[in-house]
């Protein structure tokens, strides 16, 4: 099941990837910003993808690369969170700190210490702790970005939405997806039972992130989540206009018969 798993991720994943790829070069192009953080993510899928490629041939030397591209992954979600976080927190400090020059370094920082994680030996529990880390930042970015937007009266609404979405998405892909390692992370250290089901549900997860990366990139593109966001207060707007439709026709029908 799982090796049938891997072939569907990577069959849809893997073309996808490389198109978000594609377009986010192509925004860059038109000078509408560098997401540099957003382009490493997505390479870093792209690792995932080939790592599983190559375990079919080399499962160890497949594992390897899939886990630099795992725990890099992990990394850049929480720069973009931060990111995400001080534009919004420290718009001031953000925008005189900020330049491609330490994005660069940032990166590099990232991809650096995912390699020193998978060389560095540990017992189960010491990867579980590497794992549980990012938890505090997340949360702890999403609180301070929905305190901040509360009191920015500048910021458009729709911008508002934007964000928060972005910042609840990170936390809950992470959540959802990369938390669940950790129990088997833990449960390697016992003689559980079920262990071997649990492994399952957790790869399973592990095999979904590229493509809730994916995702996350598309809340970041301000036209998609627009029209997304439009959609549904359409719906929401039209049923509650039948609502009120059918409210007043029942008060009619009841005044109606009360004459």
């Amino acid at each position: 099941m799982i090796s049938w798993l891997d072939w569907i991720t990577i069959g849809i994943g893997l073309p996808l990837t490389l198109i978000v790829i594609v377009a986010v070069f192509l925004q860059v192009k038109k000078n509408q910003g560098c997401p540099i953080f957003v382009i490493n993510l997505l390479f870093s899928d792209l690792i995932q993808f080939c790592g599983k490629i190559t375990m079919n041939k080399d499962y160890y030397t497949g594992y390897v690369i899939f886990c630099i591209g795992l725990f890099a992954s992990l990394g850049f979600m929480v720069c973009i969170s931060l990111e995400r976080y001080l534009v919004i927190a420290k718009p001031l400090w953000y925008r005189f700190r900020r330049n491609i020059k330490t994005s660069v370094v940032v990166c590099v920082v990232v991809w650096v210490l995912s390699v020193l994680f998978l060389l560095t030996p540990g017992s189960p529990i010491m990867l579980a702790c590497l794992h549980v880390l990012p938890i505090p930042v997340f949360i702890f970015c999403l609180v301070g970005t929905i305190k901040a937007l509360s009191g920015a009266v500048s910021v458009p609404p729709d911008e508002k939405r934007r964000i928060a979405a972005i910042q609840v998405a990170v936390l809950l892909i992470y959540i959802l997806l990369f938390l669940p390692i950790i129990v088997v992370l833990l449960l390697e250290m016992t003689s559980f039972e079920v262990y071997t089901y649990i492994y399952a549900i957790c790869y399973v997860c592990l095999s979904l992130s590229p493509l809730a990366d994916t995702i996350l990139y598309l809340l970041s593109r301000k036209s998609f989540l627009d029209k997304f966001l439009a959609s549904l207060c359409s719906c929401k707007t039209s049923d509650s206009q039948e609502m009120s439709t059918r409210d007043i026709e029942s008060t009619t029908v009841a005044n109606t018969e009360t004459v």
